[in-house]
């Protein structure tokens, strides 16, 4: 069995699960959506991909470059790959990025008590200057995409490569930038968030995107080090008081409380990779820690809002149509809140968002994104309608809704953007108001 099976069967819901009812409608469609879109790629029946989001050299001691693929070595008559892209990014800024391998010797890894130390990727995303002698970054590791697809016909499809120039120099004309976090949904991974988090960094943020090990499908570390999936069981996320989920959005909650820490370090000049890598040129003193946000989606989702509950450093907070968990359900916050459902998913039919909506006390908002699927708010709403990876068109339908690939990013980008920029740069706009002609698809929720 490959690691891909092993997962889809470890995931798939049981059949009564697919029919509608008066069940947590949010928590239902991830469900149904994990099996077939860990790491943010189908698991059936989909070609084998190559690629990576870390442009440290592989275990053979080659860097990946631009463009990287299974493309080569087709056979006669077979059709040429397809390239997937990812939109370009809405900003005047060009952007930089970077990862970081970061170790927590305070704590065991919570998923496999063998590790004494829990073990992080991060990547950041950063505005840049002299990108040009720099490559991009590919989307994914090979060896992510390999274990997860492993067996799958090669040949078919090329993974994006992003935006982001590998250890481009930071710019610094504007001082130090706000900083956002994203946590990725659960058995995804942090380059699922790529075209959300890439954009707000071509408008001056700093983005760092998290891999949440063994709860992630697999994270590749320095040296081609493969971790893979350990939560067992799986989380039931129908129920807001499941342990498992619940564990798993507290495991976040200190990854992430310890990623702030390494910033904080990092910002001050120390090094804070345990690979003993160099940060980008110019990073030191640039992240403004006084004004840091985050958002999530799925699982990660909860986890911003978890987050926001244990740290006061997390000053807005934003959840992509993820279900809830945790304490902060009953304490709920005194900080802005944004929440953004699928087109079937919000307050009024998720137990969990009724229940923090009435305990946010600061600034908030419901919205909700016409025509969207609970993978709307992945890089896959716009990957999967390039190719569909070998998955029938109403499983496509089901993950990521019937709604424009390109133009559902963009209206997520833009209104990210604007909560982010009201909350942490104190630029009201008018956007968060109230509906918008120009932007129909974004439903509120009053």
């Amino acid at each position: 069995m490959t690691m891909s099976d092993h997962l889809y069967a470890v995931l798939r819901p049981r059949p009564a699960e697919r029919e509608p009812g008066p069940i947590r409608r949010g928590a239902a469609m991830l469900r149904r959506a994990v099996p077939a879109a860990v790491l943010g790629l189908a698991l059936t029946a989909a070609p084998a991909l190559a690629g990576t989001g870390d442009a440290r050299p592989t275990a053979a001691g080659t860097t990946p470059t631009e463009g990287t693929g299974t493309g080569a070595g087709l056979t006669a008559g077979q059709a040429a790959p397809v390239r997937l892209t990812l939109p370009e990014p809405t900003g005047p800024l060009r952007i930089g990025t970077v990862s970081l391998h970061l170790v927590d010797r305070s704590r065991p890894d919570p998923w496999v008590p063998a590790k004494t130390s829990r073990e992080l990727m991060v990547q950041l995303w950063y505005p840049a200057e002299k990108t040009t002698a720099h490559p991009r970054a590919p989307w994914l590791s090979p060896k992510v995409a390999q274990a997860v697809l492993s067996g799958l016909p090669a040949g078919t499809v090329r993974l994006p490569v992003t935006h982001g120039r590998v250890g481009a120099p930071v710019d610094r004309r504007r001082g130090p930038r706000p900083v956002v976090l994203f946590s990725h949904g659960f058995a995804a991974d942090r380059a699922s968030g790529t075209a959300l988090a890439e954009d707000l960094a071509s408008h001056g943020y700093v983005v760092a995107t998290v891999d949440h090990t063994h709860d992630a499908a697999a994270v590749e570390f320095p040296g081609g080090r493969l971790e893979t999936h350990a939560v067992s069981p799986p989380p039931d996320f129908d129920k807001p008081d499941d342990p498992v989920a619940t564990k798993a959005v507290a495991v976040r909650t200190a990854d992430t409380r310890f990623v702030m820490d390494q910033l904080t370090a990092l910002n001050r000049g120390h090094a804070v990779d345990a690979g003993r890598g160099s940060p980008p040129s110019g990073l030191r003193g640039m992240l403004d820690l006084s004004r840091v946000g985050m958002f999530g989606h799925s699982l990660g989702g909860a986890t911003a809002a978890a987050t926001m509950h244990a740290d006061p450093r997390i000053k807005a907070g934003a959840n992509l149509d993820g279900a809830m968990f945790g304490p902060v359900l009953r304490a709920g916050l005194d900080r802005p809140f944004l929440l953004v459902g699928s087109s079937e998913h919000g307050r009024d039919n998720d137990p969990g968002w009724a229940a923090l909506w009435s305990r946010l006390r600061g600034w908030r908002l419901e919205l909700r994104l016409d025509g969207a699927g609970h993978s709307s708010f992945t890089d896959l709403q716009v990957l999967l309608r390039q190719h569909p990876l070998g998955l029938p068109p109403e499983q496509v339908n089901e993950m990521i809704g019937k709604i424009d690939g390109p133009r559902s990013v963009l209206v997520q980008r833009v209104y990210l953007r604007a909560f982010f920029d009201r909350h942490l740069l104190g630029r009201p706009g008018r956007l968060l108001d109230g509906p918008s002609k120009r932007w129909p698809e974004m439903r509120f929720t009053r």
